[in-house]
């Protein structure tokens, strides 16, 4: 992989932009190092649990120089809470995330955030892995820890080959089964399905304790649909078409996607999913750096 291939992925304004941010888990985590994040596990925080063996890398101030004096031999404190985050960054990647009316297609932006954020959690040392899906499972990462996973996250963004149909129910079904442990989801998608389905996958996953965040990318003209004039619309999945005079349809048209949107929106705010609508057009850096503000003045 070449520096260029990193920098079509890792954005320096981007990283610039979340340098220092972070990303703190609002539930419960299962994790398994010293990180940020609440866990029922051992860690680090206030309330003493026990002691272990000092291991290469401990912050020194956590040794218990009473029990060094005595034995001649380091432990460090562990205390109740705090530990790291195992997170899944679900991509998106059926034909309709090629979509584009400007610059940038919703895949491109989406691949460009999945890498940000694996990049940020990795830096906090939190295992990040990656799922890959259209109407299936097409490439699982499984979570690591180590800041060089990165650039097998991104080798396998820049291998990306989009499939012909969006199945998100059969997708989050199977992933809900594979992790059963408990942590942080990331879905990054254009949510083009069945809404009653994609709810039905989303409480598959919370059934297990999941957090779940979901960043729903579209592009400008599936919000606005400024189109004049005559057109032949095609349908990127089933390649199906229609030819007509978009003025005729814009007003019933936005009152679908409208309709489509708010029941998405209204549903995941139910079942406690943190949701966040992005346009394609938005900068990345303002639309990440803005949300993880305003995510760490609620936790």
């Amino acid at each position: 992989m070449t520096p260029l291939d990193l920098k079509k992925y890792l954005k320096p304004d981007v990283l610039s932009s979340i340098s220092n941010l972070e990303f703190l888990a609002k539930k419960i985590v299962e994790g398994f190092i010293t990180g940020l994040h609440k866990s029922p596990f051992h860690g680090f925080s206030v309330e003493f649990s026990q002691h272990r063996p000092y291991m290469q890398g401990d912050s020194l101030r956590y040794v218990d120089w009473k029990v060094f004096a005595r034995s001649d031999r380091y432990f460090i404190k562990q205390f109740e809470e705090e530990t790291n985050l195992r997170c899944t960054i679900l991509l998106d990647t059926s034909t309709s995330m090629n979509y584009k009316s400007n610059s940038i297609s919703k895949l491109e932006y989406a691949s460009i955030l999945t890498a940000s954020l694996a990049y940020l959690m990795l830096k906090q040392r939190d295992a990040t892995g990656l799922m890959l899906f259209d109407d299936q499972i097409r490439k699982t990462l499984p979570a690591k820890s180590v800041p060089v996973y990165i650039k097998e996250i991104i080798l396998a963004l820049s291998a990306i080959k989009t499939g012909d149909d969006t199945n998100i129910t059969n997708a989050l079904h199977s992933i809900a089964e594979r992790l059963k442990r408990r942590g942080l989801i990331i879905i990054i998608s254009d949510l083009l399905d069945d809404p009653q389905k994609i709810i039905s996958g989303m409480k598959h996953l919370k059934y297990n304790n999941h957090e779940i965040i979901i960043f729903h990318i579209a592009d400008d003209q599936e919000l606005d649909f400024d189109f004049k004039g005559e057109y032949i619309f095609e349908d990127m999945e089933s390649s199906d078409k229609i030819k007509t005079d978009a003025r005729h349809i814009r007003q019933e048209y936005l009152k679908q996607v409208s309709a489509h949107f708010q029941f998405l929106k209204n549903s995941f705010s139910e079942n406690n999913i943190d949701y966040v609508l992005i346009r394609s057009s938005q900068p990345i850096e303002s639309t990440l750096s803005q949300y993880l503000v305003r995510r760490q003045k609620i936790i």
